[in-house]
């Protein structure tokens, strides 16, 4: 089953310059992983965002779960499925406390308190992160926050993960941290990153971006 469908994209920032991405197209089906990787500046995190919907392409067409999206409405529900981890973990986490952090999307989903409260401390527990309800976020390491938006994003249920450049700027024992959790999930994933060691431990498949002219792979 195609999960994410992305067929001859163009995009640029303005419309009018060269484009960041450029008849690029991508299929992930289901029970697959894929690592891209490609140079800075070519367009890896600006691919993550259109998926989502953060971004328009100027042409092309993407699908999700096997539906084209076509408007701002159709977005609302693939971010219900596809759950996006920011490069930068601090552009994702917004509230005083971890716990606060990771209810807030279960109840953006219309869970009751109690019932988001439940699924923010199970999925704590399961990244090995209870004990840090209570923690003031911008406290926290590099690492930590990595997790704990990781957490804020697995508290959605989604079906399958983007995750932009997940290792950049952690030690190594925060790298063999997060490596550990992510092998253990089930999720279908497009990881983004330049470091293809880390790549090749959860992906079995890696992709360079600039190879996905004119086709999907």
């Amino acid at each position: 089953m195609a999960l994410i469908q992305l067929e001859h994209i163009y995009f640029s920032y303005d419309g009018n310059s060269s484009p960041v991405l450029q008849d690029v197209s991508l299929l992930l089906e289901s029970e697959q992983r894929i690592g891209l990787i490609g140079p800075s500046g070519s367009g890896k995190s600006s691919l993550l965002k259109l998926i989502v919907g953060l971004l328009t392409p100027q042409f092309g067409t993407i699908s999700v779960l096997g539906k084209k999206c076509d408007a701002h409405e159709d977005y609302l529900s693939v971010r219900r499925q596809v759950g996006l981890l920011f490069q930068d973990a601090d552009d994702q986490l917004f509230c005083p406390t971890v716990l606060e952090d990771v209810i807030f999307g279960p109840l953006n989903l219309g869970k009751t308190g109690e019932e988001a409260e439940i699924i923010a401390r199970t999925i704590l527990s399961e990244l090995g992160l209870a004990g840090f309800e209570s923690r003031v976020t911008y406290r926290l390491s590099g690492g930590e926050k990595r997790l704990i938006a990781l957490a804020g994003v697995l508290a959605m249920s989604p079906r399958v993960l983007l995750l932009d450049e997940p290792f950049t700027g952690l030690d190594d024992a925060a790298v063999e941290r997060l490596l550990n959790v992510l092998e253990e999930l089930s999720h279908e994933m497009i990881v983004v990153s330049h470091q293809k060691d880390f790549l090749r431990r959860i992906c079995p498949v890696i992709l360079d971006i600039r190879d996905l002219k004119g086709k999907s792979e």
